[in-house]
């Protein structure tokens, strides 16, 4: 499962009998600075939207991936994140934030 910043969420659970909330997603953008990140808790396609929608109102996010089945959220930006923006933002979605992939 893959989630973009343009995800549209569903209001209650989203999730279909295959765990998905979308069609499918395009790749990251690439640009600047790209960081993968683990985040735990996520087990299905809004998950994946909340984390990446909080993620992407950090200033300088150009693009951002969340992939409930490995963890991973892939993110790039114009120039490097603090790690302490990037986990208040996953704490404010509700998961935790492990660290660097």
């Amino acid at each position: 499962m893959i989630a973009e910043t343009d995800t549209p969420q569903a209001a209650g659970s989203c999730c279909s009998s295959t765990g998905s909330c979308h069609d499918g997603a395009a790749d990251v953008q690439v640009g600047g600075v790209t960081a993968v990140y683990e985040v735990e808790g996520m087990t299905c396609g809004h998950c994946e939207g909340a984390v990446s929608e909080e993620i992407s109102g950090i200033a300088g996010v150009t693009s951002v991936k969340a992939e409930a089945a490995t963890g991973r959220v892939t993110v790039a930006s114009a120039a490097p994140l603090s790690d302490d923006a990037v986990r208040e933002a996953v704490d404010e979605a509700g998961y935790e934030l492990v660290g660097r992939a």
